[in-house]
């Protein structure tokens, strides 16, 4: 078994951790701030909007179970990589669609698999692709935050449920519950 590791940053990250969460080989996945300037953040400060941070996730993945760039083209998948500095009704760089690579091979692939889903999108992908910076874990009430207070929380059953049919209907072999079904 072989562990990588991506962070990708995707609108809210309540969102983009409960996709993860689903997909075969995925080992865990980490909420937390990524790209900005102010040392240890917190939730309400990158809510502002002026620490230059994104929300994020950290997927640890099992590269004998799924790629780097299967991961990667779930995340263009699963969420809107053409919309600049938002994702629906989250507004600011800190809802920015990025992609962090650990290498020069991550850079490579991530710039590859932008090319595979500019096809499915009508508009130009604005998903950048950031220089990997300082992680800081997210308060301890985001982590798994689906699967805890997520599913009583009504922007969460707005936005979550439409992800996760995607991912269970475009890589139903991906998803856990998919290849359940």
């Amino acid at each position: 078994m072989t562990i990588e590791t991506a962070t990708l940053a995707g609108g809210c990250f309540w969102c983009t951790e409960a996709v993860f969460n689903d997909v075969i080989g995925v080992q865990s996945v980490e909420s937390g701030y990524i790209g900005g300037h102010v040392p240890n953040p917190t939730y309400k400060q990158v809510c502002g909007g002026d620490t230059g941070h994104a929300e994020a996730i950290r997927v640890s993945f099992d590269t004998d179970q799924i790629s780097y760039g299967e991961i990667l083209d779930i995340f263009l998948a699963t969420h809107d990589p053409t919309q600049l500095n938002r994702q629906g009704n989250d507004i600011g760089t800190q809802y920015r669609s990025a992609i962090f690579p650990h290498s020069a091979e991550q850079e490579r692939e991530a710039l590859d698999a932008i090319d595979r889903a500019r096809p499915d999108w009508p508009a130009p992908i604005v998903t950048s692709i950031e220089t990997l910076g300082e992680w800081y874990s997210a308060e301890d009430y985001h982590q798994e935050y689906w699967e805890g207070e997520g599913k009583s929380n009504p922007y969460c059953l707005a936005v979550i449920p439409p992800k996760l049919r995607k991912l269970r209907k475009s890589f139903a072999a991906r998803s856990k519950e998919g290849a359940a079904a």
